[in-house]
């Protein structure tokens, strides 16, 4: 055997042990992608009921929120109104103590006095007696 054919059968020994070793790690490489789709689907099973509760939740929420914008309005209106009867039994009120208040003040006046002339005349009948 020469050289050249020595070399020639080195190299060949060589490039089938690197072909061996590439295959080993791809069949490797092959088995690591099959167990990365089971967890991949795996995962897709575990998380699609998940998605779907989320979903539920969120069309829920909408719902209640819609919901509460709406008792919101309603009571935005509540509230208007409850001002302006406020605001007018208020008007009211300063009409009726702006009329009321002199007559009333003189009515006050005069029970006063009656009740004190009375007390002055029950006392000077008792000294008298």
């Amino acid at each position: 055997m020469t050289a050249g054919e020595l070399a020639v059968v080195l190299a060949a020994v060589l490039c089938t042990i690197g072909f061996a070793a590439l295959i080993v790690v791809l069949v490797r490489v092959l088995d690591s992608l099959k167990a990365l789709r089971a967890e991949v689907e795996s995962l897709r099973a575990e998380t699609r009921p998940l998605l779907a509760e989320l979903a539920a939740s969120t069309n829920e929420a909408r719902a209640v929120v819609s919901e509460a914008r709406s008792d919101l309005d309603r009571f935005d209106r509540v509230l208007g109104s409850a001002e302006a009867i406020s605001g007018a039994v208020a008007g009211g009120s300063r009409v009726a103590r702006a009329a009321l208040s002199a007559p009333v003040i003189k009515t006050v006046g005069i029970a006063t006095g009656t009740k004190r002339a009375w007390r002055r005349l029950r006392r000077s009948e008792r000294k008298s007696a």
